[in-house]
Protein backbone atom coordinates (compact mmCIF):
# COMPACT_ATOMS: atom_id res chain seq x y z
CA UNK A 1 0.00 0.00 0.00
CA UNK A 2 2.73 2.45 0.91
CA UNK A 3 4.67 1.82 -2.28
CA UNK A 4 1.54 2.33 -4.35
CA UNK A 5 0.72 5.52 -2.48
CA UNK A 6 4.22 6.85 -3.06
CA UNK A 7 3.79 6.37 -6.79
CA UNK A 8 0.35 8.04 -6.77
CA UNK A 9 1.63 10.96 -4.73
CA UNK A 10 4.63 11.31 -7.01
CA UNK A 11 2.39 11.43 -10.02
CA UNK A 12 0.06 13.89 -8.38
CA UNK A 13 2.44 16.68 -7.69
CA UNK A 14 5.13 17.34 -5.18
CA UNK A 15 8.11 15.61 -6.77
CA UNK A 16 10.05 18.47 -8.33
CA UNK A 17 13.00 16.29 -9.35
CA UNK A 18 14.78 14.82 -12.33
CA UNK A 19 16.31 11.41 -12.33
CA UNK A 20 20.05 11.23 -12.89
CA UNK A 21 21.13 13.48 -15.75
CA UNK A 22 22.41 10.57 -17.79
CA UNK A 23 19.07 8.79 -17.65
CA UNK A 24 16.75 11.63 -18.61
CA UNK A 25 13.90 13.07 -16.69
CA UNK A 26 10.32 13.32 -15.63
CA UNK A 27 9.43 16.66 -14.11
CA UNK A 28 6.44 16.32 -11.82
CA UNK A 29 5.15 19.28 -9.92
CA UNK A 30 2.40 21.07 -11.80
CA UNK A 31 -1.15 20.54 -10.63
CA UNK A 32 -2.68 21.00 -14.07
CA UNK A 33 -1.86 20.49 -17.76
CA UNK A 34 1.47 21.95 -18.85
CA UNK A 35 0.94 24.67 -21.43
CA UNK A 36 4.45 25.98 -22.19
CA UNK A 37 8.17 25.20 -21.89
CA UNK A 38 11.25 27.35 -22.57
CA UNK A 39 14.96 26.62 -22.20
CA UNK A 40 17.37 29.31 -20.97
CA UNK A 41 20.12 30.43 -23.39
CA UNK A 42 22.80 28.61 -21.38
CA UNK A 43 20.86 25.35 -21.62
CA UNK A 44 21.05 24.77 -17.88
CA UNK A 45 17.59 25.91 -16.87
CA UNK A 46 14.00 25.45 -18.03
CA UNK A 47 10.80 27.30 -17.19
CA UNK A 48 7.35 25.78 -17.53
CA UNK A 49 3.85 27.23 -17.34
CA UNK A 50 0.64 25.42 -16.49
CA UNK A 51 -3.12 25.58 -16.26
CA UNK A 52 -2.58 25.52 -12.47
CA UNK A 53 -1.69 29.26 -12.69
CA UNK A 54 1.95 28.57 -11.77
CA UNK A 55 5.29 28.71 -13.51
CA UNK A 56 8.25 26.66 -12.30
CA UNK A 57 11.95 27.26 -12.89
CA UNK A 58 13.93 24.01 -13.05
CA UNK A 59 17.64 23.21 -13.00
CA UNK A 60 18.37 20.86 -15.88
CA UNK A 61 21.62 19.82 -14.23
CA UNK A 62 20.33 18.76 -10.83
CA UNK A 63 16.62 18.41 -11.56
CA UNK A 64 15.75 20.73 -8.68
CA UNK A 65 12.75 23.01 -8.88
CA UNK A 66 14.56 26.23 -8.13
CA UNK A 67 11.51 28.43 -7.84
CA UNK A 68 7.71 28.40 -8.09
CA UNK A 69 6.38 31.63 -9.61
CA UNK A 70 2.90 32.57 -8.47
CA UNK A 71 1.42 35.74 -9.93
CA UNK A 72 -1.15 35.12 -12.64
CA UNK A 73 -4.83 34.91 -11.80
CA UNK A 74 -5.38 31.86 -14.00
CA UNK A 75 -3.50 29.60 -16.40
CA UNK A 76 0.04 30.46 -17.55
CA UNK A 77 -0.16 30.01 -21.31
CA UNK A 78 3.31 31.19 -22.36
CA UNK A 79 6.82 31.42 -20.93
CA UNK A 80 10.12 32.73 -22.30
CA UNK A 81 13.72 32.73 -21.15
CA UNK A 82 15.22 36.21 -21.45
CA UNK A 83 18.83 37.45 -21.48
CA UNK A 84 20.67 38.01 -18.18
CA UNK A 85 18.93 35.14 -16.43
CA UNK A 86 15.46 36.66 -16.52
CA UNK A 87 12.16 35.06 -17.47
CA UNK A 88 8.76 36.10 -18.80
CA UNK A 89 5.41 34.53 -18.06
CA UNK A 90 2.07 35.36 -19.65
CA UNK A 91 -1.42 34.11 -19.08
CA UNK A 92 -5.12 34.17 -19.54
CA UNK A 93 -5.29 37.29 -17.36
CA UNK A 94 -3.69 39.29 -20.20
CA UNK A 95 -0.63 40.22 -18.16
CA UNK A 96 3.05 39.56 -18.84
CA UNK A 97 5.35 39.28 -15.82
CA UNK A 98 9.12 39.72 -15.97
CA UNK A 99 11.07 37.79 -13.33
CA UNK A 100 14.58 37.66 -11.97
CA UNK A 101 15.78 34.37 -10.50
CA UNK A 102 15.43 34.26 -6.73
CA UNK A 103 12.80 37.00 -6.48
CA UNK A 104 9.32 36.02 -5.36
CA UNK A 105 7.55 38.85 -7.19
CA UNK A 106 7.94 40.13 -10.76
CA UNK A 107 10.42 42.94 -11.36
CA UNK A 108 7.92 44.41 -13.80
CA UNK A 109 4.47 43.70 -15.21
CA UNK A 110 3.54 44.53 -18.81
CA UNK A 111 -0.04 45.67 -19.23
CA UNK A 112 -1.90 46.32 -22.45
CA UNK A 113 -3.53 43.18 -23.81
CA UNK A 114 -7.27 42.84 -23.34
CA UNK A 115 -7.35 39.07 -23.78
CA UNK A 116 -5.29 35.99 -22.94
CA UNK A 117 -1.64 36.13 -23.97
CA UNK A 118 -0.87 32.72 -25.49
CA UNK A 119 2.58 33.03 -27.07
CA UNK A 120 5.87 34.86 -26.44
CA UNK A 121 9.03 35.21 -28.51
CA UNK A 122 12.38 36.91 -27.93
CA UNK A 123 14.07 38.92 -30.69
CA UNK A 124 17.38 37.54 -32.03
CA UNK A 125 19.33 40.36 -30.36
CA UNK A 126 17.51 39.83 -27.05
CA UNK A 127 16.25 43.40 -26.92
CA UNK A 128 12.54 42.85 -27.48
CA UNK A 129 9.78 40.52 -26.33
CA UNK A 130 6.86 39.81 -28.66
CA UNK A 131 3.45 38.67 -27.44
CA UNK A 132 0.43 37.19 -29.20
CA UNK A 133 -3.03 37.59 -27.72
CA UNK A 134 -6.58 36.51 -28.26
CA UNK A 135 -7.50 40.21 -28.31
CA UNK A 136 -6.47 40.03 -32.02
CA UNK A 137 -3.28 42.01 -31.46
CA UNK A 138 0.46 41.50 -31.29
CA UNK A 139 2.74 43.66 -29.14
CA UNK A 140 6.45 44.37 -29.17
CA UNK A 141 7.86 45.14 -25.72
CA UNK A 142 11.36 46.67 -25.56
CA UNK A 143 13.04 45.02 -22.57
CA UNK A 144 14.68 48.37 -21.83
CA UNK A 145 11.29 49.51 -20.54
CA UNK A 146 10.37 51.74 -23.49
CA UNK A 147 6.71 51.86 -24.56
CA UNK A 148 5.32 48.88 -26.42
CA UNK A 149 4.43 48.85 -30.09
CA UNK A 150 0.94 47.57 -30.93
CA UNK A 151 0.54 45.59 -34.14
CA UNK A 152 -2.99 45.16 -35.44
CA UNK A 153 -3.96 43.29 -38.56
CA UNK A 154 -5.35 39.93 -37.51
CA UNK A 155 -9.10 39.35 -37.48
CA UNK A 156 -9.30 36.99 -34.53
CA UNK A 157 -7.21 35.13 -31.98
CA UNK A 158 -3.47 35.43 -32.55
CA UNK A 159 -1.91 32.11 -31.54
CA UNK A 160 1.79 32.35 -32.41
CA UNK A 161 4.76 34.70 -32.83
CA UNK A 162 8.35 34.10 -33.94
CA UNK A 163 11.23 36.25 -35.18
CA UNK A 164 13.17 35.94 -38.42
CA UNK A 165 16.92 36.54 -38.40
CA UNK A 166 16.69 40.23 -39.39
CA UNK A 167 14.24 41.06 -36.61
CA UNK A 168 11.10 40.72 -38.73
CA UNK A 169 8.28 39.38 -36.59
CA UNK A 170 5.92 36.73 -37.91
CA UNK A 171 2.51 36.17 -36.32
CA UNK A 172 -0.20 33.64 -37.05
CA UNK A 173 -3.72 33.09 -35.89
CA UNK A 174 -7.17 31.67 -36.11
CA UNK A 175 -7.97 33.98 -39.05
CA UNK A 176 -5.88 31.71 -41.33
CA UNK A 177 -3.24 34.36 -41.86
CA UNK A 178 0.46 34.90 -41.28
CA UNK A 179 1.58 38.51 -41.03
CA UNK A 180 5.22 39.58 -41.43
CA UNK A 181 5.99 42.74 -39.48
CA UNK A 182 9.28 44.41 -40.56
CA UNK A 183 11.32 45.93 -37.73
CA UNK A 184 10.99 49.49 -39.04
CA UNK A 185 7.95 51.49 -37.99
CA UNK A 186 7.41 52.77 -41.53
CA UNK A 187 7.61 49.43 -43.35
CA UNK A 188 4.28 47.91 -44.37
CA UNK A 189 3.38 44.46 -43.03
CA UNK A 190 2.82 41.55 -45.41
CA UNK A 191 -0.33 39.48 -44.94
CA UNK A 192 -0.16 35.87 -46.17
CA UNK A 193 -3.43 33.98 -46.52
CA UNK A 194 -3.30 30.32 -45.53
CA UNK A 195 -5.70 27.40 -46.13
CA UNK A 196 -6.94 27.32 -42.53
CA UNK A 197 -6.44 28.45 -38.92
CA UNK A 198 -2.91 28.27 -37.51
CA UNK A 199 -1.76 27.31 -34.01
CA UNK A 200 2.06 27.58 -33.98
CA UNK A 201 5.08 28.93 -35.89
CA UNK A 202 8.84 28.27 -36.00
CA UNK A 203 11.62 29.58 -38.23
CA UNK A 204 13.94 27.36 -40.28
CA UNK A 205 17.10 28.13 -42.33
CA UNK A 206 16.68 30.62 -45.11
CA UNK A 207 14.22 32.67 -43.06
CA UNK A 208 11.43 30.31 -43.95
CA UNK A 209 8.54 29.64 -41.63
CA UNK A 210 6.86 26.41 -40.64
CA UNK A 211 3.22 26.82 -39.69
CA UNK A 212 1.13 24.29 -37.75
CA UNK A 213 -2.36 24.09 -39.16
CA UNK A 214 -5.61 23.17 -37.49
CA UNK A 215 -6.12 20.79 -40.42
CA UNK A 216 -3.15 18.69 -39.28
CA UNK A 217 -0.85 19.96 -42.05
CA UNK A 218 2.62 21.45 -41.57
CA UNK A 219 3.41 24.06 -44.22
CA UNK A 220 6.68 25.78 -45.14
CA UNK A 221 6.43 29.41 -46.26
CA UNK A 222 9.18 31.57 -47.77
CA UNK A 223 9.75 35.31 -47.37
CA UNK A 224 7.62 36.05 -50.43
CA UNK A 225 4.66 34.36 -48.77
CA UNK A 226 4.64 31.28 -51.01
CA UNK A 227 3.93 27.80 -49.61
CA UNK A 228 7.00 25.88 -50.79
CA UNK A 229 6.30 22.55 -49.08
CA UNK A 230 3.67 20.86 -46.97
CA UNK A 231 3.00 17.54 -45.29
CA UNK A 232 -0.03 16.07 -43.57
CA UNK A 233 1.19 15.16 -40.10
CA UNK A 234 -2.07 14.36 -38.35
CA UNK A 235 -5.78 13.87 -38.84
CA UNK A 236 -6.31 16.29 -35.96
CA UNK A 237 -5.03 19.83 -35.34
CA UNK A 238 -1.32 20.48 -34.91
CA UNK A 239 -0.94 22.43 -31.67
CA UNK A 240 2.78 22.90 -30.91
CA UNK A 241 6.11 23.15 -32.72
CA UNK A 242 9.76 23.30 -31.67
CA UNK A 243 13.00 23.50 -33.66
CA UNK A 244 16.50 22.39 -32.76
CA UNK A 245 19.05 25.19 -32.45
CA UNK A 246 20.56 24.27 -35.81
CA UNK A 247 17.03 24.11 -37.25
CA UNK A 248 17.73 20.64 -38.64
CA UNK A 249 14.77 18.99 -36.93
CA UNK A 250 11.25 20.09 -36.13
CA UNK A 251 9.03 18.49 -33.51
CA UNK A 252 5.28 18.76 -34.01
CA UNK A 253 2.53 17.64 -31.66
CA UNK A 254 -1.05 16.92 -32.58
CA UNK A 255 -4.19 16.39 -30.59
CA UNK A 256 -4.67 12.83 -31.87
CA UNK A 257 -1.39 11.33 -33.13
CA UNK A 258 1.14 12.40 -30.50
CA UNK A 259 4.55 13.83 -31.44
CA UNK A 260 6.43 13.58 -34.74
CA UNK A 261 10.06 14.55 -35.47
CA UNK A 262 10.60 15.84 -39.01
CA UNK A 263 13.55 16.91 -41.14
CA UNK A 264 13.09 20.67 -41.54
CA UNK A 265 14.37 20.66 -45.14
CA UNK A 266 12.32 17.82 -46.58
CA UNK A 267 9.49 17.67 -44.02
CA UNK A 268 9.92 13.91 -44.00
CA UNK A 269 9.14 12.19 -40.66
CA UNK A 270 12.27 11.00 -38.87
CA UNK A 271 10.87 9.62 -35.64
CA UNK A 272 7.80 9.47 -33.44
CA UNK A 273 7.49 9.85 -29.69
CA UNK A 274 5.02 7.66 -27.87
CA UNK A 275 2.43 7.29 -30.60
CA UNK A 276 -1.27 7.93 -30.23
CA UNK A 277 -1.24 6.77 -26.60
CA UNK A 278 0.57 9.89 -25.42
CA UNK A 279 -1.59 12.43 -23.60
CA UNK A 280 -2.22 15.60 -25.60
CA UNK A 281 1.04 17.59 -25.73
CA UNK A 282 0.73 21.37 -25.61
CA UNK A 283 4.40 22.30 -25.18
CA UNK A 284 7.69 21.24 -26.78
CA UNK A 285 11.34 22.26 -26.28
CA UNK A 286 14.65 20.67 -27.25
CA UNK A 287 17.22 20.28 -24.46
CA UNK A 288 20.64 18.85 -23.61
CA UNK A 289 22.35 20.05 -26.77
CA UNK A 290 19.34 19.04 -28.88
CA UNK A 291 19.79 15.39 -27.87
CA UNK A 292 16.47 15.25 -26.06
CA UNK A 293 12.98 16.69 -26.36
CA UNK A 294 10.98 17.97 -23.41
CA UNK A 295 7.20 17.68 -23.71
CA UNK A 296 4.37 18.84 -21.49
CA UNK A 297 0.64 18.44 -21.73
CA UNK A 298 -2.58 17.09 -20.37
CA UNK A 299 -1.02 14.54 -18.01
CA UNK A 300 0.65 17.41 -15.99
CA UNK A 301 4.09 15.77 -16.43
CA UNK A 302 7.07 17.15 -18.32
CA UNK A 303 8.63 14.16 -20.05
CA UNK A 304 11.99 13.81 -21.76
CA UNK A 305 12.56 11.81 -24.96
CA UNK A 306 15.70 10.66 -26.71
CA UNK A 307 15.67 12.37 -30.12
CA UNK A 308 17.61 9.60 -31.86
CA UNK A 309 15.65 6.61 -30.56
CA UNK A 310 12.28 8.15 -29.73
CA UNK A 311 12.46 6.46 -26.32
CA UNK A 312 10.94 8.09 -23.26
CA UNK A 313 13.63 8.72 -20.66
CA UNK A 314 13.47 8.72 -16.89
CA UNK A 315 11.51 6.43 -14.61
CA UNK A 316 10.08 6.79 -11.16
CA UNK A 317 12.60 4.27 -9.90
CA UNK A 318 15.47 6.63 -10.75
CA UNK A 319 13.98 9.62 -9.00
CA UNK A 320 15.15 10.87 -5.58
CA UNK A 321 17.34 7.81 -4.96
CA UNK A 322 20.27 9.75 -3.54
CA UNK A 323 18.18 12.09 -1.41
CA UNK A 324 16.34 9.20 0.23
CA UNK A 325 19.34 6.93 0.79
CA UNK A 326 19.85 7.98 4.41
CA UNK A 327 16.33 6.78 5.26
CA UNK A 328 16.83 3.27 3.87
CA UNK A 329 15.10 0.71 6.06
CA UNK A 330 12.51 3.14 7.42
CA UNK A 331 9.13 2.06 5.95
CA UNK A 332 7.51 5.35 6.93
CA UNK A 333 10.00 7.23 4.74
CA UNK A 334 8.42 5.86 1.56
CA UNK A 335 5.47 8.21 1.97
CA UNK A 336 7.83 11.19 2.07
CA UNK A 337 9.63 10.14 -1.12
CA UNK A 338 7.33 12.29 -3.24
CA UNK A 339 8.08 15.38 -1.13
CA UNK A 340 11.82 15.39 -0.62
CA UNK A 341 12.62 17.21 -3.85
CA UNK A 342 10.76 20.27 -2.56
CA UNK A 343 11.27 20.13 1.21
CA UNK A 344 14.29 19.62 3.45
CA UNK A 345 14.13 18.23 6.97
CA UNK A 346 17.32 19.15 8.82
CA UNK A 347 18.20 22.37 10.71
CA UNK A 348 20.99 23.32 8.30
CA UNK A 349 19.35 22.36 5.01
CA UNK A 350 17.32 25.48 4.24
CA UNK A 351 14.54 25.86 1.70
CA UNK A 352 14.07 24.28 -1.70
CA UNK A 353 11.10 24.97 -3.95
CA UNK A 354 9.06 24.60 -0.77
CA UNK A 355 9.99 25.75 2.75
CA UNK A 356 12.04 23.55 5.04
CA UNK A 357 9.95 21.30 7.25
CA UNK A 358 12.43 21.37 10.13
CA UNK A 359 10.49 22.29 13.26
CA UNK A 360 7.16 22.25 11.43
CA UNK A 361 5.06 20.92 14.33
CA UNK A 362 3.89 23.78 16.48
CA UNK A 363 4.81 26.34 13.82
CA UNK A 364 2.22 28.73 12.43
CA UNK A 365 1.60 28.57 8.71
CA UNK A 366 3.77 30.94 6.62
CA UNK A 367 6.01 31.67 9.63
CA UNK A 368 9.47 31.38 8.05
CA UNK A 369 10.88 34.81 7.32
CA UNK A 370 13.14 33.68 4.47
CA UNK A 371 10.55 31.86 2.33
CA UNK A 372 8.31 33.65 -0.24
CA UNK A 373 4.91 32.23 0.70
CA UNK A 374 1.89 32.93 -1.47
CA UNK A 375 -0.33 35.77 -0.22
CA UNK A 376 -3.14 33.28 0.42
CA UNK A 377 -0.91 31.33 2.83
CA UNK A 378 0.00 34.45 4.78
CA UNK A 379 -3.66 35.20 5.46
CA UNK A 380 -4.41 31.80 6.96
CA UNK A 381 -4.62 31.01 10.65
CA UNK A 382 -3.33 27.44 10.86
CA UNK A 383 -0.81 25.91 13.23
CA UNK A 384 0.89 22.79 11.91
CA UNK A 385 0.12 19.84 14.16
CA UNK A 386 -0.17 16.12 13.37
CA UNK A 387 -3.90 16.70 12.94
CA UNK A 388 -3.61 19.69 10.56
CA UNK A 389 -0.88 18.10 8.43
CA UNK A 390 -3.02 14.96 8.16
CA UNK A 391 -6.02 17.08 7.15
CA UNK A 392 -3.93 18.85 4.48
CA UNK A 393 -3.31 15.55 2.70
CA UNK A 394 -6.76 14.12 3.39
CA UNK A 395 -8.52 17.04 1.67
CA UNK A 396 -5.72 18.22 -0.61
CA UNK A 397 -3.97 21.63 -0.60
CA UNK A 398 -6.41 23.22 -3.05
CA UNK A 399 -9.24 22.67 -0.55
CA UNK A 400 -7.49 22.96 2.81
CA UNK A 401 -5.15 25.84 1.83
CA UNK A 402 -6.64 27.39 -1.33
CA UNK A 403 -4.30 29.70 -3.21
CA UNK A 404 -1.17 27.79 -2.23
CA UNK A 405 1.82 27.31 -4.55
CA UNK A 406 1.75 23.63 -3.62
CA UNK A 407 0.34 21.37 -6.35
CA UNK A 408 -2.78 19.52 -5.39
CA UNK A 409 -2.28 16.04 -3.94
CA UNK A 410 -4.02 13.75 -1.49
CA UNK A 411 -3.13 10.70 0.58
CA UNK A 412 -6.33 8.75 0.79
CA UNK A 413 -5.33 5.91 3.10
CA UNK A 414 -5.36 6.88 6.83
CA UNK A 415 -2.52 4.46 7.51
CA UNK A 416 -0.33 6.17 4.95
CA UNK A 417 -1.12 9.59 6.39
CA UNK A 418 -0.22 8.26 9.84
CA UNK A 419 3.09 6.91 8.47
CA UNK A 420 3.92 10.32 7.01
CA UNK A 421 3.19 12.01 10.34
CA UNK A 422 5.42 9.54 12.20
CA UNK A 423 8.23 10.17 9.77
CA UNK A 424 7.93 13.95 10.03
CA UNK A 425 7.77 13.82 13.83
CA UNK A 426 10.95 11.78 13.88
CA UNK A 427 12.96 13.74 11.30
CA UNK A 428 11.89 17.38 11.79
CA UNK A 429 11.91 17.78 15.55
CA UNK A 430 14.04 20.45 17.17
CA UNK A 431 16.66 18.98 19.47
Amino acid sequence: MKAMLAIRCLAAAASFLFGATAHGAELRGHGGPVRSIAIAPDGQTAITGSFDAKAIIWSLETGEAQQVLLFHESQVDAVAALPQGRYATAGADGRIAIWEAGRSTPVSVLHGHDGPVVALAVAPDGSTLASASWDASVRLWPLSGAPSRILKGHHGNVNAVTFLSDGTLASAGYDAAIILWPPGHDAAPMRISMPGPLNALVTVPGDRLLAAGADGTLRQIDRRGAIVAEVRVSTGPLIALAATADKRYIAASAIREGIVLLDSRTLKPVNTFGGAGVATVWALAFARGERTLLTGGADTIISEWDVETGRRLGTSAAIQADLMSEYAGNPDAEIFRACIACHTLGPEDGNRAGPTLHGIFGRKIAALADYPYSPAFRRMDIVWTPETVSKLFELGPSIYTPGTKMPNQTINDPEDRAALIRFLQSETRRD
